[in-house]
């Protein structure tokens, strides 16, 4: 039977154990889809994760991100890692489709068995990255990959989700865009372990640079706790990679010594279990709109007789009943 039929989990699993690229695009393909299998494909996973090195990558369109992860994979190709790269792209609003493009850009690497990636659409996920991203990531770890990038869409200062699915995550700045001015903003300088001046060979790297120092400086922190790394880099000629690589090792090392990798590790399954826990509800909650129940409360809401709390709490009792 070909893949694309396929539904034998435990096949495809140790086919995707054994490296078959084929295999893991399927597996992602039924994630995406939110596949009735996905519990099923879970479990058998579950036993093989838990253990790669999660890195991801924000910034601001334009400031070369999916260069710069190609470069990255390069540099983690030679120490001898086992590479998966997650690259969300927007999708359209009105069709659901995506360019996905990023994927375009990193061909360097497309005969290379030792690099899985997997262009992904957001499909109108807020938060820079696919609903999909963090069960997609599970599937590229049973999968045998012991890093794993993910590159989120770029679409600015929204994209702190990323830093809840990653062990690391960098913030990719260019001199010229205004990004100094952004990272001071809530969330893009609070979510950083890593800040990347990429294009430091333009007019203004030096400004960048030092302006990113000042705001980091500003910032409150106990002892003990991590200091964000600033690193140039021109991606495009790849220099500066390894010592991106040289942050992200050195803030792995804090990770581990502070127990923090353990802490971050523990948020990041529970994030799962939450959102897997209200796509459930959701689902039972799209059976209301077509019966009766949530016609008459909202009728009762809107006519006064009823508060939204209120009828929320009966919408509630009313799913419980119906376990």
């Amino acid at each position: 039977m070909s893949f694309r039929r396929s539904r034998d989990v435990p096949q495809l699993v140790e086919r995707a154990r054994e490296g078959d690229p084929r295999a893991v695009a399927r597996l992602i393909t039924l994630v995406e889809n939110g596949d009735e299998l996905l519990p099923e494909i879970a479990a058998a996973l579950a036993p093989h994760t838990g253990n790669a090195q999660v890195i991801g990558l924000t910034g601001s369109p334009g400031v070369g991100k999916s260069t710069t992860t190609n470069e990255l994979v390069r540099e983690l190709r030679k120490q001898g890692h086992r590479v998966g790269v997650l690259a969300v792209d927007p999708s359209s609003p009105f069709t659901g489709g995506a360019i996905l493009g990023d994927r375009v850009r990193m061909q360097d690497h497309a005969t290379d068995p030792g690099v899985y990636i997997r262009s992904m659409s957001s499909r109108g996920h807020l938060g820079g990255l696919a609903a999909a991203t963090p069960q997609a990531v599970r599937v590229l770890e049973g999968a045998g990959c012991d890093v794993v990038l993910v590159e989120t869409v770029g679409v600015g200062q929204a994209e702190v989700e990323v830093a809840s699915l990653a062990d690391t995550t960098l913030v990719l700045l260019a001199p010229g865009m205004g990004d100094a001015i952004q990272a001071v903003k809530a969330g893009i300088l609070e979510i950083a372990d890593v800040f990347v001046v990429n294009k430091a060979d333009r007019d203004g790297a030096d400004n960048t640079y030092r302006d990113i120092q000042g705001m980091i400086a500003l910032g409150e922190r106990g002892p003990g706790e991590w200091r964000p790394q600033v690193v140039r880099a021109v991606a495009s000629r790849a220099e500066g990679i390894d010592d991106i690589a040289g942050a992200i090792d050195k803030h792995r090392g804090w990770l581990v010594e502070h127990g923090e990798l353990r802490r971050r590790r523990e948020q990041r399954a529970a994030a799962e279990v939450e959102a897997i826990t209200l796509g459930t509800l959701r689902a039972r909650m799209a059976s209301f709109r077509d019966g009766t129940t949530l016609r008459e409360l909202a009728t009762a809401v809107a006519a006064g007789e009823l508060s939204p709390y209120a009828a929320a709490d009966r919408l509630l009792a009313s799913l419980e009943t119906t376990n």
